[in-house]
C-alpha cells in the first residue's frame, strides 16, 4: 500500500458506510462504489438489492442494532421500521461526511490483483459503466443476500413461485392457498402475513425451531440476554434460563401444535417471532414438514400429507457468492471465504470483507468493530512492515470458534454464524492489538 493509499469499498450499505467512516478516520482515501441509486443496501425498500418487506421491523432491539459511535434517535422505538433504520443510516453518512465519497449507479464487474500472491498487491477494477480503476487496497461489503437458493424437489409444480428476496406486500396472497418454506425469520414473518390474508396458509420446515418472543417480561429479549453474558453467566445455565423463560412466555411445541425442536437453544440462528405460535394456535398456519415431491398443485410432504397450493414462496436463503472476484481470491473453501474474523484474508493485506456474519444480534455495531480493526490493520502495514509482522502471522490462521462455545447445526444458513457477546470481544481485542503496532 503506497502512493495516496486510496481503498475502493464495494457496496453503500450499511457495511460499506461502516468501512468508509472508518477507513477514512484512520487517513486513507476512498471511494464507494454503489450499483443502485441510493445508499442503503438492503434497507432501502423497493431497491433491486433491499431484502426488506413492508412490514420489516429490526429483530434486534435499538442498543444491539446501532453503530455505537452513532446511537439511534430516543424517539425510535425499541425494533426500528425499515423507514427508519433508511434515515439512521442517511443520518449517519450526513454525519460522517460520506455520501461525497460513493459513486452510485456504478457497480463492480471485476477485482484483480495486480500481482496475485503478494500480500501487498493493489487492485484493478472494471466497473458496469465500462471504466476501470487501481486501488491500493479492497473492502467487499456489498452483503451476501444476492443469490438466493432454491432447494430442488422431485416433480414438477404447476402453481406461482417466488423466494422471499422478491416478496414484498400481502396482497399477494389474497384468495390463495399459500406454502411458505424455511423457518428463519423471514419465512416465518411471512408465514404470518400469509395467515391473515390467504384463503389458508402452510409453513413447511425441515426441523423444529425455539420461536421466541421479542420482550421478556416487559424488556427488550436480547438486552435481557446481554445482561445475562455481560455478567458472564456460564452457557449452561443461560440455555436453561432461557428454555425455561421460553416454555413460561410460548409454551411447549405439543401445546403449540409446533414441531418439536430436534436441537437445544442456541443452536440454530434465533428466530425471533412470537406471532407465529399464536397463528398456528388458531388454525391459520398448518405446520408440515419438508417437501417431498411436487405434482401439479398437489404438495406432498415428508409425513405423506398433501396440500394443494396456488403459491410456494421459498424463504431458504442465499448462498454466499462475490461474482466480480474469482473464489482463488477468497480463500475460498466449502462453500464460503475462510478468513480472520470473517473479515481478513490470511494471505492479502490488501483485501478485508465486512459484514460476512450471520449474528444472533444486530450487525451494524458488529461491522464497526470490523471495519476499524481492518483500517488499523491497514495503517500498521503502511506504516511499518517488521511492526505488521506479527499481525500478519496472527490473521493467517482463521478463527475455529467464533460460537462463543455453542456448537451451531450444521447446514448453509450457519456458515458465517456468529455469537455477538464473544465475536466483539475478539474484534475488540484485534482493533486494539492492531492500534498499538
Amino acid at each position: 500500500m503506497t502512493g495516496r493509499n486510496r481503498v475502493a469499498i464495494i457496496g453503500a450499505g450499511s457495511s460499506g458506510l461502516a468501512a468508509a467512516k472508518n477507513f477514512r478516520a484512520g487517513g486513507f482515501e476512498v471511494q464507494v462504489f454503489e450499483r443502485e441509486d441510493d445508499l442503503g443496501g438492503n434497507w432501502n425498500y423497493g431497491k433491486s438489492a433491499a431484502r426488506v418487506y413492508r412490514s420489516t421491523h429490526t429483530i434486534s432491539s435499538k442498543p444491539g442494532t446501532e453503530y455505537p459511535d452513532f446511537p439511534m434517535p430516543r424517539e425510535f422505538p425499541d425494533y426500528p421500521h425499515h423507514t427508519q433504520i433508511l434515515a439512521y443510516l442517511r443520518a449517519y453518512a450526513r454525519q460522517f461526511d460520506l455520501i461525497r465519497h460513493i459513486r452510485f449507479e456504478t457497480g463492480v464487474d471485476r477485482i484483480v490483483p495486480a500481482n496475485e500472491g503478494d500480500p501487498a498487491t493493489s487492485w484493478s477494477v472494471s466497473f458496469s459503466d465500462g471504466s476501470s480503476g487501481d486501488y491500493d487496497a479492497i473492502v467487499i461489503a456489498n452483503g451476501h443476500h444476492g443469490e438466493r437458493r432454491y432447494p430442488e424437489y422431485p416433480g414438477h409444480f404447476g402453481g406461482q413461485v417466488i423466494h422471499s428476496a422478491d416478496y414484498r406486500t400481502p396482497d399477494l396472497f389474497l384468495g390463495k392457498r399459500v406454502l411458505v418454506v424455511g423457518g428463519g425469520n423471514s419465512g416465518c414473518d411471512i408465514a404470518v402475513e400469509a395467515a391473515q390474508f390467504a384463503e389458508r396458509a402452510w409453513h413447511s420446515t425441515r426441523r423444529g425451531y425455539w420461536y421466541m418472543p421479542k420482550y421478556v417480561f416487559g424488556r427488550p429479549a436480547d438486552q435481557v440476554a446481554d445482561l445475562m453474558l455481560g455478567l458472564r453467566v456460564p452457557l449452561w445455565l443461560r440455555r436453561a434460563n432461557a428454555t425455561l423463560v421460553h416454555r413460561l412466555l410460548v409454551g411447549s411445541p405439543r401445546a403449540t401444535g409446533l414441531p418439536k425442536p430436534d436441537h437445544r437453544l442456541y443452536e440454530t440462528h434465533p428466530v425471533v417471532n412470537s406471532l407465529l405460535p399464536y397463528y398456528v394456535g388458531q388454525g391459520d398456519i398448518m405446520p408440515v414438514p419438508d417437501i417431498a415431491r411436487l405434482d401439479g398443485n398437489a404438495v406432498w410432504f415428508s409425513d405423506g400429507r398433501c396440500a394443494e397450493v396456488d403459491l410456494i414462496v421459498f424463504a431458504t436463503g442465499y448462498a454466499i457468492a462475490f461474482p466480480f472476484v474469482e473464489a482463488r481470491h477468497l480463500n475460498w473453501r466449502n462453500g464460503r471465504p475462510i478468513l480472520y474474523l470473517h473479515v481478513f484474508h490470511p494471505v492479502y493485506d490488501t483485501l478485508f470483507l465486512a459484514g460476512l456474519i450471520q449474528p444472533d444480534s444486530g450487525q451494524f455495531g458488529l461491522v464497526h468493530w470490523q471495519t476499524l480493526a481492518a483500517a488499523r490493520y491497514a495503517r500498521a502495514v503502511v506504516e511499518g512492515a517488521k511492526s505488521a509482522e506479527p499481525l500478519r502471522r496472527r490473521k493467517a490462521t482463521p478463527e475455529d470458534d467464533l460460537g462463543g462455545g455453542v456448537r451451531y447445526q450444521e447446514s448453509p444458513r450457519h456458515h458465517l454464524e456468529v455469537e455477538h457477546w464473544s465475536y466483539r470481544r475478539k474484534l475488540v481485542r484485534w482493533a486494539k492489538t492492531c492500534e498499538s503496532r
